[in-house]
């Protein structure tokens, strides 16, 4: 009997140590050196005798510079605890390291949010660890090229070989480079779709869901190396009266990293007056780290849409051929949930190949795994953009479902039971199944309707308490 979901996500969510066959493959390929392309393989390195990661970007092992091909490289890239539990899975040890290196490991106690101007409960699953992208590649780079039976080659993939309907070899910068395996992670610009379409496949089919996001960051320097608030958010929902929201995390090199986030045609100039006035909206703690001295300019990036591939629904694919991260789906990048997922993706991908598929038939398999991580993060994202976006009127169903989301949304501020059900979906370590339990369901509509009651009943409250249920 096939699992359900949210089975299937538990499964996927898991943090022991596979049982690995025997390899069974000479060489696979990478292409793509992002956090899901490293991830994908260390994965492979388990299976392979010989994994390549092809990059485009000269990036070295222990090159802080970046990759070009990420230009939202310099925006806040928080991981949170399910990326951050699949990491440690395949590299015990990456947490302390990244700490000892400068990167911050917030608690909940050093974790502030508001929501719509109401300070939220400090629910205890808020575990965050915070650093640069640049910081985070580097040291992942260097962890997977540290394995024996990975290295990496910069060049350019231009296309597929492939015989007796499985893919054989990568086109690299003219030459064609044997493979028993091949994982796309060209991230959102993959080319992969082109390719099968052109060498005829199928061709996954694109969702796209608009969401014209703008994002202005700029770092400032850290007085304290070990600060009482180490991350802190600020958001709005999609028709509250103010809309410029904020993130802002203690990063390596004794830096804070500001972002400030706003939506269509309203966008942030790159301007630290302007960076400044913005923050005079937002709760105390931006204001002050905006004062402080800057140290880089501010940094601006638009996301015009947020879009997945279902290579789930695809016919005809290619045997010996999976895609993973941003490649496969890209979510609106407020909620965070990019490099969980992708870490998720490695998951789907051990999976499949500890399970010992035919590798000479479609990874069906895989990408039914990886459609219920997705369909997770996905759906919980693109339901507050569909509210902000949408010019008609849902059917029923769907605003009835947006109607019982908004109140366990509106109830993980002030209840701290709800709080922690709700982080554990919205952190990808559980599936967004567990918030329509009657139970989380009921009690979100009576937490809400006592504080609004409570609200109503003394105005203008000095604080926001949790309000205790029994």
């Amino acid at each position: 009997m096939r699992q359900r979901p949210a089975e299937m996500f538990t499964g996927l969510s898991s943090t022991r140590q596979p049982e690995v066959p025997a390899r069974s493959l000479r060489r696979a390929i990478v292409l793509g050196g992002s956090v899901a392309g490293l991830l994908a393989a260390r994965v492979l390195a388990d299976h392979a005798d010989e994994v390549v990661v092809v990059e485009r970007d000269e990036v070295g092992e222990d090159d802080a510079g970046g990759r070009r091909g990420v230009p939202q490289q310099f925006q806040v890239h928080t991981l949170l605890p399910a990326g951050r539990a699949q990491i440690e899975r395949w590299f015990p040890g990456f947490t302390g390291e990244a700490v000892d290196r400068g990167a911050v490991l917030s608690l909940s106690h050093q974790v502030q949010a508001w929501a719509d101007d109401v300070a939220a409960v400090q629910a205890p699953n808020v575990v965050l660890l915070s650093e640069s992208r640049t910081f985070l590649e580097t040291l992942l780079r260097r962890r997977t090229l540290a394995l024996g039976n990975v290295h990496q080659v910069n060049g350019v993939a231009e296309g597929l070989r492939y015989r007796d309907g499985r893919v054989t070899a990568v086109r690299v910068g003219g030459r064609d480079l044997s493979a028993d395996f091949v994982v796309d992670a060209m991230g959102r610009a993959s080319r992969l779709s082109d390719w099968l379409h052109d060498d005829g496949w199928d061709r996954p089919e694109l969702e796209r869901m608009r969401i014209d996001v703008n994002y202005a960051t700029a770092y400032f320097r850290r007085a304290e190396q070990d600060p009482p608030t180490g991350a802190a958010i600020s958001r709005f929902s999609p028709h509250y009266r103010k809309r410029t929201q904020a993130a802002l995390t203690a990063v390596e090199d004794m830096q804070w990293m500001l972002m400030l986030t706003t939506y269509g045609a309203d966008r942030p100039a790159p301007d630290l007056d302007d960076f400044r006035a913005r923050c005079a909206d937002l709760p105390g703690l931006f204001q002050d780290i905006a004062r402080q001295e800057p140290v880089s300019e501010v940094r601006t990036y638009h996301q015009a849409d947020a879009r997945r591939r279902h290579f789930d629904r695809a016919n005809r694919l290619p045997a010996r051929l999976a895609a993973v991260g941003d490649a496969v789906a890209s979510f609106n990048p407020v909620y965070g949930q990019g490099m969980s997922s992708a870490a998720l993706h490695a998951s789907c991908l051990s999976e499949y190949l500890c399970a010992g598929p035919d590798l000479d038939r479609p990874a069906t398999g895989f990408f039914r795994s990886q459609k219920v991580v997705v369909d997770a993060a996905w759906d919980l994202s693109t339901s507050g953009d569909a509210q902000r976006t949408e010019t008609t009127r849902p059917p029923f169903p769907v605003r009835l479902q947006r109607a019982l989301v908004n109140q366990v949304i509106t109830a993980s501020t002030v209840d701290l039971r709800i709080a922690t059900k709700f982080n554990d979906v919205a952190f990808m370590l559980a599936h967004p199944s567990t918030l329509a339990t009657p139970s989380v369901l009921l009690r979100s509509l009576l937490v809400n309707l006592r504080h609004r009651r409570s609200r109503r009943a003394v105005p203008e409250p000095a604080a926001v308490e949790p309000v205790p249920v029994p």
